[in-house]
């Protein structure tokens, strides 16, 4: 029993401190620097945590160009108003953010999504070192991080 319970607890230590080392600040892969802006239709979405993650297909120099952008947790989206099924393969996007300090990587974090019918939704992370530029709601009500923007 004992040797059980051992186990047990160790597999969930190792478990908690793998979810911890995945999860990142937005100063840590993305650069506030770079502000992008992509438009084209989702390819794939993959709805899991500690972020979803849309990919979008944009013509770039008249080639297609497939792009990885970063959200909130899909309890943080669902929030928002943006859904599975808001997000399904072909829907057409224009999504604004910041690009990965890796320029060379087609990945940005999300801010915004704008829906050809010009619904616009806050797709961000707060809190996470991303610029304060007053589109997430409720950067009003929080308090900055030490040393945060």
């Amino acid at each position: 029993m004992r040797t059980t319970l051992f186990v047990l607890a160790s597999a969930l230590v190792f478990a908690s401190s793998v979810a911890i080392r995945g999860h990142h600040a937005f100063g840590a892969e993305f650069d506030p620097n770079a502000p992008i802006r992509l438009q084209g239709k989702v390819v794939k979405l993959e709805w899991v945590n500690p972020h979803a993650w849309i990919h979008i297909e944009v013509m770039k120099d008249g080639k297609p160009e497939v792009w990885m952008v970063e959200g909130g947790t899909p309890n943080t989206l669902l929030r928002r108003g943006l859904t599975r099924d808001s997000l399904t393969v072909g829907t057409e996007l224009i999504v604004d953010g910041y690009q990965t300090k890796d320029h060379s990587l087609k990945r940005a974090n999300g801010r915004d999504v704008t829906f050809t019918d010009g619904r616009k939704m806050f797709m961000g992370s707060s809190g996470t070192g991303a610029p304060r530029d007053g589109r997430d709601p409720t950067e009003g009500t929080k308090k900055p991080p030490p040393g945060g923007r």
